[in-house]
This record gives C-alpha cells, sequence and structure tokens, in this order.
C-alpha cells in the first residue's frame, strides 16, 4: 500500500515528481527533462514509480486504471498532452507531445486494506503553477496537511491517494499547467469514487480542496452525486478564508497560499525568490480586474503574460506580512473536523455538501 508522505513533496525543486517544482524551475529545465505520465492501478507505491523513471525524467501525477473506462483514459491523456508542458491553443501547429510520454502499467490486484470509516482525499490542481517561488502541488500541500492532522486524531479517519487533476484557466498562459475540462473531472471523480469505495469499503467520505474555481468545486460535486457512495461530504477548504484571501484582493499563489504552505513545510518555499526577492515578485503579480478581463481569450492572456513578463500570481504577495499562518491553518482545520464530526455521527445535515459561493466572479473561468 503506497503512503502519501511518500509522494508529497518534501524540498522545493526537488525529487522525482513535477508536482515538487516551481513554474520558473521548470522553465529553465524545459530543454532538458522530459516527463512521464504513469498510468497504474491504485495502491501502486509512489516509490516504485519513481524509481522506474530516467534521470531526465519527472513524473506527472499519476492515473489510476480503475477509475477510468478506455474512452475516458484515452480523453483524458489527450488533453493532458495539450496542456502539458505548455498550452497548446487550437490551430497552433507546435508540437510538443514527444516531451511527454506515457507510461501504461499493467492493472494489477488491489492489496487488502482495514475499512476505514472515513476515507478522506483531495481533488486538487496538482499540477498548476504557483509563481515563481511555490511548488505546482500548493493547493494538495495545502489540503494534505489537514488530513493528515486529521488522519492522526480521529480514530478510523484515512488519508486516501488524492486525485490530481482539475478544472482550471489562470494557469495555461504561462505554462506547466494541467486543466481536465468540467465534463472530464465529473467523470473521473465518480470513477474514482466508485473504485475506492469497492477497494477499500469506507462507511463514508470526505473530499476536500483549495482550488478557487467554483466550476471546478461544482464538476467534483457532480462527480460524487453520480457515484455510488451514499454517506459524503465535500469541502472548499479555503471556504471559511474569505477575509484573508479574495476580500485583499489576494487570490492565487500571492501571501494566503505562501503562508499555508510554509505552515505546512518551509522547505517547499523557494529561498531564493522569497522573501528575499519580494519586491521583484509583487512587480510580476496580476490583479484580479486583468485575470478576469483576459480569461475569456486566452490567446490574448497568453499574448499579456510574454509581453509583460507576469510571473503566474493573481493577488498580492505582500498581504503575507499581516497573515497568521498557523492560525488560517487552525481555521481549516477546525472547519474539516466538524465536518468529520457530522459524517460519523450521521448528522442530518451531512447532505449539505458545500461548494461555497463564488467570492470574485471565479465562475467565469
Amino acid at each position: 500500500m503506497k503512503k502519501i508522505p511518500d509522494y508529497l513533496p518534501q524540498q522545493v525543486n526537488s525529487g522525482r515528481w513535477v508536482t515538487a517544482y516551481t513554474l520558473f524551475e521548470l522553465r529553465e529545465r524545459l530543454d532538458s527533462t522530459r516527463f512521464v505520465l504513469p498510468v497504474c492501478s491504485l495502491g501502486t507505491s509512489y516509490v516504485d514509480l519513481a524509481a522506474n523513471v530516467a534521470d531526465d525524467e519527472l513524473l506527472l501525477p499519476p492515473l489510476f486504471h480503475e477509475a477510468m473506462t478506455e474512452e475516458l483514459r484515452d480523453a483524458m491523456i489527450a488533453r493532458i498532452r495539450e496542456c502539458f508542458p505548455l498550452y497548446k491553443l487550437a490551430g497552433d501547429s507546435a508540437e510538443h507531445s514527444n516531451r511527454l510520454r506515457v507510461e501504461m502499467h499493467d492493472p494489477r490486484a488491489l492489496p487488502e486494506v482495514p475499512r476505514p470509516n472515513v476515507l478522506s482525499f483531495s481533488v486538487d490542481t496538482a499540477v498548476e503553477e504557483h509563481g515563481p517561488h511555490l511548488p505546482l502541488s500548493t493547493d494538495t500541500v495545502q489540503s494534505y496537511s489537514v488530513l493528515l492532522k486529521l488522519e492522526e486524531e480521529v480514530d478510523g479517519c484515512v488519508a486516501g491517494e488524492p486525485v490530481e487533476y482539475g478544472h482550471l484557466t489562470w494557469g495555461l498562459p504561462f505554462g506547466m499547467s494541467v486543466d481536465l475540462t468540467p465534463e472530464l473531472l465529473t467523470r473521473y471523480v465518480t470513477g474514482y469514487a466508485n473504485a475506492v469505495l469497492d477497494w477499500q469499503r469506507p462507511e463514508t467520505m470526505y473530499v476536500v480542496d483549495v482550488h478557487g474555481s467554483i466550476v471546478h468545486r461544482k464538476a467534483i460535486i457532480a462527480g460524487l452525486e453520480q457515484s455510488r457512495v451514499d454517506r459524503w461530504a465535500f469541502r472548499w477548504l479555503h471556504e471559511p478564508l474569505i477575509e484573508f484571501a479574495s476580500e485583499r484582493g489576494d487570490q492565487h499563489a500571492g501571501g494566503v497560499e505562501t503562508s499555508l504552505v510554509e505552515q505546512a513545510n518551509p522547505a517547499l518555499i523557494d529561498d531564493r525568490w522569497f522573501p528575499s526577492r519580494i519586491a521583484d515578485i509583487e512587480a510580476g503579480q496580476m490583479t484580479l480586474e486583468k485575470a478576469v478581463e483576459l480569461t475569456p481569450d486566452l490567446r490574448q492572456f497568453i499574448s499579456y503574460v510574454e509581453e509583460t513578463g507576469a510571473n503566474g500570481i493573481v493577488g498580492r504577495i505582500r498581504n503575507y506580512e499581516t497573515l497568521d499562518g498557523a492560525a488560517m491553518f487552525e481555521t481549516m482545520l477546525s472547519v474539516a473536523r466538524d465536518d468529520v464530526r457530522k459524517l460519523l455521527n450521521n448528522s442530518p445535515n451531512t447532505g449539505q455538501h458545500i461548494a461555497g459561493d463564488s467570492p470574485w466572479e471565479r465562475d467565469k473561468i
């Protein structure tokens, strides 16, 4: 059985998983690095997957056989090729699929595991640029800082394998980001939920994310609603942090996420950039208003990024200076504790699956 800590990054810009690297570091390595997308069974060891790649290769998060039909698998692989490492606009002749190798592992019998009372996992956009100083997996890092704490605290609560692909738009113009369409995401979440239900037989499921797009969140909920799972709850973990994030104009890869990643593991922040070059980071950040203006036309968005040198942050990095990362983490954890308590107690409002309202017109992305 693979262990989540074997997969989560421990040091920025290190290891075999692309999700541990920053946008700027991957840009520097692009000409000398090939990428591998493993397709394997649930329960396949993350350590074994990482041991089988060449020195010049980095791994994308795996896709799981048990969660996909062949048709869905092929559609997801085609979409990942379209997005990574650089987004290919419709009509462009540039071909970059030779940078990505799909490694197809044979399906295998799933290992026997104890039945959890609560199986928790995240559905985050783990392949999403987060500026020059944070790793692609910034969202997953935040989610699992909460889920692993719940695993420690709550008897029978197990942090399961994450679903590492989701719907995004803002990352595409910068590269090193993967967007699954909402339709593909819903189908994959349904397949994944059914697969882990059959495998681990949990009494309940607790599903979270921190990614801001309400389209992403609604696609997750639709996938869970279409699954065979009877008792589940969903939580957008940033929902209780709106006063620190969106109300301060700090939506993506700015002060809030920097503070929360630092709280989870300070080694995941590239200290060549933060805090020593905070002024340079600030100079390249983008406002929410500009991002919303550019979102409907990705070609225009890409041109803007190329012309201005925007660094992938949509928000305010100096928001960090007035934030308490430990207090924000505790706020997320407190909400998650209450959600799990209600699940375990079969509370009547367990069915109120919290997608959260869009706090900044991100329903448009």
